[in-house]
């Protein structure tokens, strides 16, 4: 038996691309849209009862009943109370698209074990979720779509914690466009938002902590995606997935697809905010108006720069592990940008459409060539373009750059540039502690040495350009204050003078020793 696991939006994309011909809303057609619908899942699951397509006027009820789904499922690992039926309805356009709509909810409950036989209780719950969509056969997806779900509740418990989260509600909605690029590609846009996050966590090692938030946003783009190839993979994955290893006509066809695919987009954004978090402990509090993570791939396929990035706003602590006198040193905001440039998916991509995936080859290996490729001359760069922190003492600006070889982590260099408003107020601020804390004495000696290195730059800030060279020399705005590493010593010389110990033995002299 073949067992495909297929989601319920899988299964409806295999469906609905069978089907998009459909012109007139009969039994025929209903049947003919059920019998695609199980075509891909394996027979005792199919015959099981748990889908049923009807008329519905001018369109398709496709009718889910999971309990008997899960009726074949074992029992001693899988226990599921609750489920009840989900309708989805199926409607025919004269564009061969397809316009989807649900409105269901969901209550569930149950528990899980694991392979160590620990188990999970859980319980699932979305009061109502109302959604409707416009389905591409040609790309088994969806092109645009509305979501909203209200009062959403889940809760975890096992031997090790427990979680219990509820959100008021969730709104999501995608779009699409054709891609300037051409070539039958489209531009996805997504964006969202979760309402009155409220996540408690407990265990038997820890007290609880809870974390809170008004909302959660989200946004996501990708551009120039090749979704009828991604459609093929996708397919060929389904079709091949309970397969340990692959014939060589199987391989030759799955370079193919995957071939056709590249580049998989020319730019991908994410980012994602919780606005007025809070975090409660019993250690004390803490929270920011807004705490952020984004991320981005883009470029030309021979350049592509893979970016990440964290940033906070209004951050506040109140715990007693950190005493009043040293509050003034946390920051109140962050931002943290870090980027990898100048990586080389057409080499990539290239070295990948040489691995044999057939039984028998070495795919392991010629998939780290492949992965090898991807660094120009094997030099990997880590940008530093921003990273900013701030609080009542301090104002600093870092950029920077790393330069070094994958196979080593030896030959390295690094440029930076570190800036800082306001050096005195810092330096006072360290000085003033130190009459409390006699331990920071030299952290203000420290930065008084620094001062004396500074360059003041127009805006009055304190600047400080540092260069670390390969050989281990650096240099801070100009000059040099450590000077290369030591080179190590010539093993072939030692070799060749290896003799001369013994002969000054045999002559009654004493070896040198070491220093």
């Amino acid at each position: 038996m073949r067992l495909k696991l297929v989601t319920t939006t899988s299964i409806i994309a295999l469906s609905l691309f069978a089907a998009a011909n459909a012109a007139e809303i009969n039994q025929d057609g209903a049947n003919k849209l059920r019998d695609s619908l199980t075509k891909v899942l394996p027979d005792d699951f199919a015959k099981s009862g748990f889908l049923t397509v009807n008329p519905a006027g001018s369109r398709y009820e496709i009718i889910y009943d999971f309990a008997k789904l899960l009726s074949k499922v074992d029992t001693t690992k899988v226990v599921v109370n609750g489920l009840t039926p989900w309708s989805v309805f199926a409607t025919p356009l004269d564009s061969g698209l397809w316009n989807l709509e649900g409105n269901n909810s969901f209550n569930i409950s149950g528990n899980l074990k694991g392979p160590d036989d620990k188990a999970t209780d859980f319980t699932y719950s979305i009061a109502s979720m109302v959604y409707d969509g416009v389905f591409d056969p040609a790309i088994a997806y969806l092109r645009s779509g509305n979501f909203k779900a209200t009062d959403i509740r889940v809760t975890s418990k096992s031997d090790m914690d427990q979680v219990d989260a509820t959100f008021a509600g969730m709104d999501y909605r995608l779009d699409s466009t054709d891609s300037a690029s051409g070539n039958g590609r489209l531009d996805f846009k997504a964006n969202g938002s979760l309402s009155a996050l409220s996540e408690t966590v407990t265990s038997p090692q820890m007290p609880p902590v809870n974390i809170k938030a008004d909302s959660i946003d989200f946004n996501a783009d990708v551009a120039s995606l090749p979704a009828k190839e991604i459609r093929d993979i996708v397919f060929f994955i389904l079709e091949h997935m309970d397969e340990k290893e692959l014939s060589k006509e199987d391989g030759e066809k799955l370079k193919s697809v995957l071939k056709a695919s590249f580049p998989l987009f020319s730019s991908l954004n994410e980012s994602i905010t919780a606005n007025n978090l809070t975090v409660g402990t019993a250690a004390g509090n803490g929270g920011a108006k807004a705490f952020g993570y984004n991320f981005s791939i883009a470029g030309p396929s021979d350049a592509v720069r893979f970016a990440f990035g964290m940033n906070a706003a209004d951050v506040t602590l109140d715990s007693p592990v950190v005493p009043a006198s040293y509050h003034a040193f946390l920051p109140k905001s962050i931002d943290m940008q870090i980027a990898v440039p100048d990586m080389d998916f057409a080499a990539f991509g290239d070295e990948f459409m040489k691995i044999d995936f057939s039984a028998g080859s070495n795919s392991e290996e010629s998939g780290k060539q492949a992965a090898e490729k991807l660094f120009h001359d094997g030099m990997l760069v880590v940008d530093l373009p921003k990273f900013t922190a701030v609080s009542d003492v301090y104002d600093i600006d870092v950029t920077g750059k790393l330069l070094g070889r994958i196979d080593t982590q030896k030959d390295y260099s690094v440029q930076a540039s570190v800036l800082a408003r306001d050096l005195d107020k810092s330096i006072a601020a360290i000085q003033e502690l130190a009459k409390s804390d006699p331990n920071l004495q030299q952290v203000s000696f420290g930065m008084m040495m620094a001062k004396g290195f500074a360059k003041t730059d127009p805006d009055g800030r304190s600047r400080w350009d540092i260069s670390v060279a390969g050989d281990g020399s650096v240099a801070v705005n100009g000059q040099q204050i450590k000077g290369p590493d030591a080179e190590e010593p010539d093993q072939s010389e030692d070799q060749d003078q290896g003799q001369e110990p013994d002969q000054e033995q045999e002559q009654g002299q004493e070896p040198v020793q070491p220093q």
